[in-house]
């Protein structure tokens, strides 16, 4: 069974966490004319990184938490799974995604230790099913008013819809989407569109070498990639 370690936002919270598309193109040079053409030959990967994770002196969680994930992924070899910042919040509700409201039981009590259960704010759905390398899907939306540039994940593969092509019905649109479905998703299933994650290795092997000096603070900055030689092998029947 595949090990994936799920990367703890909460506690170590970057405060950026860019994740960008990056589509394969390749080019043949330029001509004596000065013409380049690119041509698209794969539908891509991304590729993320964690900024400017703060350690506080007080918090000693953050660095043994830490210190247990860098054994845990074991370099650039390891799979983890990332959260990244929900487009579809910041475009409907404006809060982050990093943080669930807790709610109480109906009598307004909660559990013995305080917790309470947690809502999501946004409910997505896959309308029919997605087959694996599919570029176009059909979404509903359920609690979501934009479907156009929304960031959504499914057992650790995130994808970020395109141009809205048609509208089958009063609540589902056919969009485009990057990358390609890394695995099928089956109709009806639930998407998550308020806290996607992402399948990834380690840009390299010294990604997480840290130096806490004397004081144990500091700052930290972690690079990603898109474990795609997973979804290849999954699709190959290897893992």
């Amino acid at each position: 069974m595949t090990d994936i370690i799920h990367w703890p936002a909460e506690l170590l919270a970057p405060q950026s966490s860019p994740f960008d598309l990056r589509p394969f193109s390749r080019t043949g040079g330029r001509s004596l004319g000065g013409l380049s053409r690119s041509t698209r030959t794969d539908r891509g990967w991304w590729i993320g990184s964690y900024n400017n994770i703060v350690f506080r002196r007080t918090n000693f969680d953050q660095a043994r938490t830490w210190n247990a994930l860098r054994v845990a992924i074991g370099g650039a070899s390891g799979l983890v799974a990332v959260p990244v910042c929900s487009t579809a919040l910041w475009a409907g509700l404006g809060i982050s995604d990093f943080s669930r409201p807790e709610l109480p039981h109906d009598d307004d009590t909660f559990f013995d230790d305080d917790t309470g259960y947690t809502q999501g704010n946004v409910l997505l759905e896959m309308a029919s099913f997605a087959a694996l390398g599919s570029t176009v899907v059909t979404l509903r939306l359920i609690d979501l008013e934009h479907v156009s540039g929304v960031r959504f994940s499914y057992q650790h593969a995130m994808y970020e819809t395109g141009r809205v092509l048609a509208q089958p019905t009063s609540n589902t649109y056919q969009v485009e989407i990057f990358p390609a479905i890394r695995a099928p998703i089956p109709a009806n299933a639930i998407l998550e569109a308020e806290r996607p994650t992402v399948l990834c290795h380690l840009a390299s092997d010294s990604e997480m070498d840290r130096d806490p000096g004397l004081t144990g603070t500091g700052r930290a900055s972690v690079n990603f990639v898109e474990a795609v030689d997973f979804w290849n092998d999954l699709a190959l029947g290897l893992v």
